[in-house]
């Protein structure tokens, strides 16, 4: 008789094409890192994985108890908020050693390094107090181009950010600029994680820090090679008294990442030769969603993002008539077509605004409608005359595999409808590609002019800021998610007043109203908008797969269980 309760062992097999961008929680901002680093790195609060609506509302996991004023942990003018740290949270070092509220003070000052800091470091800069001034300093202080590892350490150890103290080892008290209803969310993002004094030693998500990476979660990093593959096992000193959010079912995770198409994949799960897709977002054959009940709200993906700083000939994507041509050369039914085509079980739509349906601020709104969605080369031939550049050449930085490298060609193809001339660079490794977008630098080199991103926003409900401030606030640093150097005052302005808004209608308002600027000045083009219900192929022996709404909806690898093991593997996936 098969059993029904969950059982303890085995190997848990992902196979598939893709990669992390980082394996440091400090700077990773990708849900494919995300589904592996919850493993092994652990924030004061997180999500419970559930298919109701209760995996949308944050609740503690290092910390004891969500701070109120009833129980001592939020102040009258909801400026100060005081955590409490559950004892027994062990790092797996030798010995092993309490997690501390100085080990969280630790993470939180890393998100400001200026090597390959946090992509929403303004989640924390616009409400911590004192850490703008933090991280400002750390930029000014530190030469990157010779940095060390001492270096970063000696200005984090000397310098304090003035709303983060640590009065003893279980107690963190953070105090806000203003108050904020959505501080608990932003203290569940991976950003927050606790850190080991350990990683005072190497470069932020260098390989050295990947060597030196210690956990405090129920499995931990035994090996990981770029591109190729991804190994975890049991954390020895986890114990599940300690952790309300996670498991700890199977012995280990095997990801072996392959240049593999998505029928290399399903052929792979259903013959039993791996469990889950890898990357790829490749459906169930029986097509059953198990969350279909729940639509939280939509992602944008893809969204095309220019580079502003582009000194490239020939390029003018800092030409707000070049932005509104290129809006105007994008075919957004076709898209809809190519993700129907590659059968990926989402509900997919035509985008028009930058915040997508069922997120807080979204309306309805159109700013450069075309016939049927199908684009209007005319009209984008017309902007670029009046522009002056009728040999317009524009660079095209897009990932190799799928459905990336299709976005890109057909991102070309549009582009030529209307007389763009386009350059496609292909990246091999999400890590690579992500490093290029994440940094001004090469932005500033011109390593790139437009490109395809996609955007999950990091919580839903109470989420307005998730889906603009990343995005479009002014925010210049390593790690940024504005990728393409997008400024205006008037939207800083406006996010500004929507963080001191306590009136929920008033602050949705203003939510809209940045939406209306960005997309007026054309900061982005939106394509498609996704609501991520992906039902995603598992091996008959997987049980327990329950999505995560703010991880895309990849499956809690520590939720799973397996119930029977594979007979011994003859040969290698190919």
């Amino acid at each position: 008789m098969r059993r029904t309760g969950p059982r303890r062992g085995g190997t848990l097999r992902y196979f598939g094409p893709g990669g992390m961008d980082h394996v440091d929680p400090a700077c990773a901002y990708y849900a494919f890192s995300h589904q592996v680093i919850r493993l092994f790195s652990r924030q004061l609060f997180g999500y419970p994985t559930a298919l109701d609506e209760s995996a949308l509302t944050p609740v503690p996991d290092v910390a004891r108890e969500v701070p109120t004023a009833a129980n001592g942990g939020l102040s009258e003018d909801g400026l100060t908020h005081t955590l409490r740290l559950r004892p027994g949270v062990l790092w797996d070092t030798d010995p092993a050693r309490e997690v501390t509220a100085h080990d969280f003070v630790r993470g939180l000052k890393r998100l400001c390094n200026p090597v390959v800091g946090a992509g929403a470091l303004t989640y924390f800069t616009s409400t911590v107090a004192g850490m703008a001034e933090f991280a400002e300093g750390y930029r000014d202080a530190v030469d990157t181009g010779a940095v060390t590892a001492a270096d970063l350490a000696r200005y984090q150890n000397t310098h304090e950010i003035r709303g983060l103290r640590a009065p003893d080892e279980r107690t963190l008290v953070v105090e806000l600029i203003r108050p904020a209803n959505d501080l608990v969310n932003i203290l569940s993002t991976l950003f927050a994680s606790a850190a080991p004094a350990e990683y005072d030693a190497v470069l932020p998500d260098s390989p050295e820090f990947v060597a030196a990476v210690r956990s405090n979660g129920p499995y931990r990093l035994t090996a990981y090679e770029r591109g190729v593959r991804l190994t975890m096992e049991r954390n020895p000193v986890w114990r599940q008294a300690t952790d309300p959010l996670r498991h700890q079912y199977v012995d280990g995770i095997d990801v072996r990442m392959r240049r593999v198409t998505d029928d290399q994949v399903r052929r792979a799960v259903l013959e039993g030769r791996a469990d889950l897709s890898w990357g790829a977002p490749v459906i169930s054959p029986d097509r059953v969603v198990p969350d279909s009940d729940r639509h939280v709200g939509y992602a944008m993906n893809p969204y095309l993002v220019f580079n502003m700083r582009s000194p490239n000939e020939r390029c003018a994507t800092s030409d707000l008539r070049v932005r509104r041509a290129v809006a105007h050369a994008v075919d957004k039914a076709g898209m809809v077509h190519l993700f129907d085509d590659m059968d990926l079980g989402t509900v997919t739509e035509t985008a028009s605004t930058a915040i997508p349906p069922g997120n807080i601020g979204h309306r309805p709104y159109d700013r450069y409608p075309t016939p049927g969605d199908r684009g209007s080369p005319e009209v984008a031939r017309a902007l670029l005359a009046e522009a002056g550049h009728d040999d317009l050449v524009l660079r095209l930085l897009y990932r190799e595999e799928n459905p990336h490298r299709d976005i890109g060609e057909r991102l070309a193809a549009d582009f030529a409808r209307s007389g763009i001339r386009t350059e496609l660079r292909m990246i091999r490794h999400a890590d690579e590609y992500y490093r290029i977008l994440q940094d001004p630098a090469r932005a500033e080199a011109g390593e790139w002019d437009v490109t395809a991103a996609a955007w999950t926003p990091d919580w839903f409900g109470n989420n307005g800021r998730t889906c603009v401030q990343p995005l479009f606030q002014s925010h210049f640093a390593s790690g940024t998610a504005n990728y393409g150097g997008y400024r205006n005052p008037e939207v800083d302005r406006l996010i500004d007043l929507a963080l001191t808004e306590s009136a929920p209608e008033r602050a949705e308002e203003l939510w809209h109203r940045v939406d209306r600027t960005v997309i007026e000045d054309a900061a982005i083009v939106p394509i498609l908008v996704c609501e991520p219900t992906i039902p995603h192929i598992m091996s008959a022996r997987v049980r327990g797969a329950v999505p995560l709404p703010h991880v895309d909806r990849w499956y809690d690898a520590s939720h799973i269980w397996l119930d029977r093991w594979p007979a011994p593997r003859t040969g290698q996936s190919s």
